[in-house]
This record gives structure tokens, sequence and C-alpha cells, in this order.
């Protein structure tokens, strides 16, 4: 039996949900889409065109929730359930949108492009701690117009599993929906089996962007999920208590959810967010901290309170290189993510308060979501009766290795580590080349790398991908795409 991890008594999320309530009926929000307005205002809603800000109703906030579907799934390209969003499924992806690699050779961080991405990809692909892909990085060596939908196109032509990602402009949403439609061979097959959900982010504090609220109305109308990523800096964009933080989330979200789901009730949709602690000392928004941890287990506890599938940014660091600070917030906040039961936790690999990726960080880290994992498959009745048998002929001598019974149930008892965990005595790490965790990481990736075959579904949809990108790519005026070789 588990324990969870819970910061909230339910009194006090009666009272976060009681004044989130009444800050959308006085305070309310500022829309800045005209159609998510109409929406509102068709339903009750006060609008103030003027300064363009929807005061909305309890009654319509409620109801809007109540239409929000508890569970839905992500498919892999193999049309296998791959990801169960709803109660206390837990999931882990890449941190995404960095802007920035390390370079494993020099230690630099430097703009990521293509092969970047492509490399990070492939390690994601042979990671079973990794649930999803994410947009990882940003490419430097794309258009900024056609980057969000570029990023996508590598992921399709790379991986086979359900895909994290999110769009900058509305008409890249419509052209990312169109790729998704031809990966999944038809627009309600992708409806069917999501293949991908789109994260949408509200402006803290209170403003749901015109590209913001357009993407939700165009991905509740498409079917595809949506992932709302409410982002309150406590003390910068948001109170600096957590709990204020956490009401100005929850306004954020709800509002997003009103709008999402008068556009088509019953789409799917994700209570989530990237919160962060704003540090007054060096004027920076670190994502390992403790308290951002915290702000993020307080919000999925809000959202679990009204029976919502949940996201979190967790398993990210703050260190600038693959170090113990890299190790301690990253597998901390991994932990206490999963013990929180939050559905999709993203962040892994990431370093530099979400502004680097690093796949030799995501091997790291996916020995702790591994450990995370085993954590929450709990103690287990294997043999019955529990130890009895075991002591069967032992005559008070430590034999239970030879026993048939431990070699059966050793490994599942146990997780066996990748060599990126070093248990080898002093002499066999001597042996082996005295390599640190970083060293091991980087052997490992190069092993992955080296072991990373295709999916059989990327490459039958080559063609028709090929050809989408670069037609979009000659629309824009470029004449030729990076090369994708590493």
């Amino acid at each position: 039996m588990l324990t969870k991890m819970k910061l909230l008594s339910t009194e006090t999320i009666q009272q976060i949900l009681d004044e989130t309530l009444q800050m959308l009926r006085s305070t309310g929000v500022k829309v800045l889409a005209p159609e998510a307005r109409q929406l509102l205002a068709a339903a009750g809603g006060e609008v103030d065109e003027g300064y363009e800000v929807v005061r909305l109703p309890e009654t319509l906030a409620r109801d809007a929730l109540s239409k929000v579907p508890k569970n839905f799934s992500l498919f892999d390209r193999y049309g296998e359930e791959r990801v169960k969003y709803g109660g206390d499924a837990v999931h882990f992806d890449p941190g995404s949108s960095g802007v920035n690699v390390l370079d494993p050779n020099t230690g630099e961080h430097r703009p990521a492009r293509t092969p970047d991405l492509v490399r990070l990809v492939q390690v994601a692909e042979g990671l079973p701690q990794m649930d999803a892909q994410s947009t990882a990085v940003v490419c430097a060596d794309v258009p900024e117009a056609i980057g969000d939908i570029y990023r996508l196109y590598l992921l399709l032509l790379y991986s086979s599993k359900p895909i994290v990602t999110g769009a900058f402009s509305s008409s890249t949403t419509e052209l990312m929906i169109d790729m998704l439609v031809l990966a999944a061979g038809g627009r309600e097959q992708l409806i069917q089996k999501p293949l991908a959900v789109f994260d949408v982010c509200p402006s803290p504090p209170l403003t749901w962007t015109e590209f913001g609220a357009q993407n939700l109305i165009d991905l509740a109308r498409a079917g595809v999920p949506a992932e709302i990523v409410s982002m309150p800096l406590a003390g910068a964009a948001a109170p600096v208590t957590i709990l204020g933080s956490v009401v100005q989330h929850a306004a954020e979200t709800i509002s997003g959810i009103t709008i999402h789901q008068l556009a088509k009730p019953g789409s799917p949709i994700v209570w989530g967010g990237a919160p962060a602690i704003f540090d007054m000392r060096q004027g920076t928004t670190p994502m390992g901290a403790v308290e951002t941890a915290m702000l993020n287990i307080c919000n999925a506890q809000v959202g679990k309170a009204l029976g919502l599938p949940t996201h979190g940014y967790l398993g990210a660091s703050d260190a600038k290189i693959v170090d113990a600070q890299a190790g301690l917030e990253s597998g901390m906040s991994a932990l206490l993510a999963a013990q929180a039961g939050i559905n999709m936790i993203s962040g892994a690999g990431m370093l530099d308060f979400l502004a680097c990726q690093s796949a030799e960080k995501l091997v790291v880290d996916a020995e702790a979501i591994a450990m995370v994992k085993r954590l929450l498959e709990g103690v287990q009745s294997r043999t019955e009766p529990l130890a009895v048998d075991f002591f069967n002929g032992i005559d008070f001598r430590a034999d239970f290795l030879k026993q048939k019974i431990t070699r059966k149930l050793f490994v599942k008892e146990q997780y066996l580590t990748s060599p990126v965990i070093d248990r080898s005595s002093l002499k066999g790490w001597q042996d082996a080349g005295s390599l640190d965790t970083f060293e091991r990481a980087k052997e490992r990736v190069a092993q992955l790398l080296t072991n990373y075959r295709r999916p059989l579904p990327a490459i039958e949809f080559e063609d028709d991908l090929n050809e989408m990108m670069g037609d979009i790519a000659r629309d824009i005026g470029l004449a030729e795409l990076p090369s994708l070789k590493l």
C-alpha cells in the first residue's frame, strides 16, 4: 500500500475552488480572441468588449467542468494504448521546447538544430521509461514560422510513441492536425485513437491571448486532446504564496476549459501546468525548487478533486551540467510527482530553467524514473506463505541464492538498472575505467543510437510526410529543409 502525496486538505481545496469561482465572477479573465468572447457571451458570460474582459457565472464554469471526460488515452503508431490520462496513472515524457542542447563533448550550451532533435527522439525511443515523446527542442536551423510543425514532422519520422506537442500559431495548428491525420490514416482514426496531445498556455495573470483561446477552440472542434499548461510564477506573475498561485492556476485553467467545452462539449482536455517560484535573489524561475514541486502537486490535487486528467512539469533541473544538483532536483521532483499521481510528468532531460535539453541527462533521469515506477508497483505478495517455505532446508545457512525461487523472482522484485548506474565494487569500477555518471551516460546514449531502428509506421508514411513538409516549407520560401543526418 502506497501513501499518496497530498498537500491540501479537503477543506482547503474547497476554499481554493470557492475563491477561484469568485474571482472568475468578479475579476474575470482577459480573453483576446473575439470568437472565444462570443462563445462565452452566448453562454451567459458578462463581456466588457472595451477591455476584452469576460466574467464567468459559476453555473457556466461548473457546467463546462462537468462535460470534461474523466479519462482518455493516447495511442502509439501501431494503434496500441500507451498513455492513460485520468485517475492515478503515471507517465513520463521528456521536457519540451528547449532552445539549447548540452554538447556532451564540450559541456557548452549551444542552439539546438535538426540533428539534435533527431538524436533526442532516437534516444527517447529506446527508453521504455519515456511513455511519450515530446517536441524537445526548438530547431534554430528552420524559420520560426514553421518551427512547431517541423518538430512534429521529425517526431513522426523517427518515433512510434505518443507525442506531447504544441503550436505557436493558428495556421500551424491546422497544419499539424493535418499531419497527424495523415499519420493516423484518417481524421476519424485520429479522433478514435489520438496520437498526440497539444499544450495550450494562458498568459499569467488571467489572460488568454488571441492565439491561446483560438487554439483551444480549434483543438476541441478537431477532436484532438488539449493540455492546459498554466504557468503562474509565484512572486512575479502570480501571488507569492503557494495557495495564492494555486487559485490563479485554477482560474486560468477553468476559464480555458470553459472556452474549450463551449467550442465542443465532451472534448478531451487536461488540467496541466508548469508553475514555478520566482527566486528573489537571482531573478530566476527555479524548476528544481521544492516549492515548484509543491505548486505542481497542489495544482494536480485540485484537478483530481474535480475528477480531471492531470499534468505537471517536474523532473527538470536548474543545473547547467549533468551533476549532483541535476540528479538531486530531477530525481526528487519526479518521485514527488509520481506519488501525487500526476498523469503526465514532463521535464526529463532538461537543464537551466527548461532552456536546455540533454540526451545524457535524459538517460540518467530515465533511471530515476524507473526506480520511481518500481516504487509505484509497491510491495506485492509473490509467494504463499510469505516467507516460511524459503527456510525449508536452509539449516541456518545464507544459501537463499541457490533457491530456484530466488532466480525466478529477483527480476520481478528488483529494477535492474542500466550501466548508467554503477553498482559494481570499487575494483570493478576502477577496472571499467573509473567513469563518472556523465561519462557512463554518454556511453548509454551511444548504445541507444547504435541500436535505434526506425519504426515501421514511420517508414510507411515517410514519403507522404516529406511531401507535406516540403510543400509547407516552399510556401514560406524555404527551398530546402535542413539535413536530418546526425
